[in-house]
C-alpha cells in the first residue's frame, strides 16, 4: 500500500547533512518527494512511497544523521498521489 507522509523535523537538524543522508536513504527505499531547511531552523520533508519504506524514513528523521540532536518530529500521513518523479533537495 501506497502512502505519503509530510514531516517536520525539530531539534539541531540544519547543518549536520541531514537533507543530504535522507536523500541517499529515500533513493535506497525507492521514496519520493523531498526535503528542506526552514528559517525556524526545522526541516521539513514530504515522502511517497510503499508504506514499509515511507515508514523506514521516518524512523531515520527520527533520529537522523549522527551529527543531528533530534526533539521531535511532526508526522501528518495523508493520501498518496503520485506527484513526484525522484527525491529532492529544496533550497527555497
Amino acid at each position: 500500500m501506497r502512502t505519503r507522509a509530510h514531516i517536520i523535523v525539530n531539534g539541531d537538524v540544519q547543518g549536520v547533512f541531514f537533507r543530504q543522508e535522507t536523500k541517499q536513504r529515500a533513493e535506497a527505499h525507492d521514496v519520493r518527494g523531498w526535503i528542506r531547511n526552514r528559517n525556524d531552523g526545522t526541516v521539513e520533508a514530504v515522502f511517497e512511497g510503499e508504506e514499509q519504506d515511507v515508514k523506514a524514513l521516518i524512523d531515520f528523521s527520527k533520529r537522523g544523521p549522527s551529527r543531528a540532536a533530534v526533539t521531535n518530529v511532526d508526522v501528518k500521513l495523508e493520501a498518496y498521489t503520485g506527484e513526484y518523479k525522484g527525491f529532492k533537495i529544496r533550497y527555497t
